[in-house]
């Protein structure tokens, strides 16, 4: 029998920040080490000891981006033996959702060393972040499927073809306009408001606004 292996790995937690900025699906990144614009990293940084990885999540994505009280979530565990060189380090990777039209975050997002990518088009990372966001980019697409996830992009009130065109910008692909509104109404996660939007010359469009705000439905 094999003698027990007594090193113990470290464990770090990674965030991918998700936000839509101009209809884009964009990621926000922060550069490693002290020079900007070499190589980014994901938010992110080890566990200390009897923390809890929800915890550690959260800690460092506001060390790291000023964010702090956003939709977050745990996405997968990556830990290949030789995704770093130095010393094998297992990361619990989370994704979390961003209005970029919540003031609040808009401004949590401009402080320190941190900016936007589109997710199509990211810069050089380190190790395997850039696998990372695409993981969290494949769960965020399989979950308009069967959730209302999408919604925590949007503000206190919004039009339809605002909403559908997040789902376009997550999804790559443009969508029936019919369809789109039917389905979102059939779910019943949104009510009228007496308000309405006027773009230019085109008809005023009916406002919504969630039923209930901050919380994922999943449905069937």
């Amino acid at each position: 029998m094999n003698a027990p292996h007594n090193d113990i790995l470290p464990v770090s937690a990674d965030v991918v920040v998700f936000t839509m900025r101009e209809d884009c699906l964009s990621v926000l990144l922060v550069p490693e080490g002290k020079r900007v614009g070499h190589r980014w990293r994901l938010p992110g940084g080890l566990i200390r000891d009897r923390e809890r990885l929800d915890r550690a999540a959260e800690r460092n994505l506001q060390r790291d981006t000023g964010l702090s009280g956003v939709f977050l979530e745990q996405l997968y565990t990556f830990g290949a033996p030789d995704r770093v060189s130095e010393q094998r380090v297992i990361t619990v990777a989370y994704y979390a959702l961003v209005s970029a039209l919540n003031p609040t975050a808009t401004k949590q997002m401009s402080i320190g060393a941190a900016r936007l990518f589109p997710v199509n088009s990211l810069p050089v990372m380190m190790l395997d972040h850039d696998a990372i966001v695409g993981c969290a980019h494949r769960r965020l697409a399989a979950k308009l499927e069967y959730s209302t996830i999408a919604l925590q992009f949007m503000p206190n009130r919004f039009p339809l073809s605002g909403l559908q065109r997040v789902y376009e910008a997550i999804l790559g692909t443009a969508l029936d306009k019919r369809n789109f509104r039917k389905r979102i109404l059939a779910l019943d996660c949104l009510e009228e408001t007496p308000d309405f939007a006027r773009n230019g010359r085109h008809r005023p469009a009916r406002l919504y606004r969630i039923k209930t705000p901050g919380r994922v439905e999943i449905f069937k």
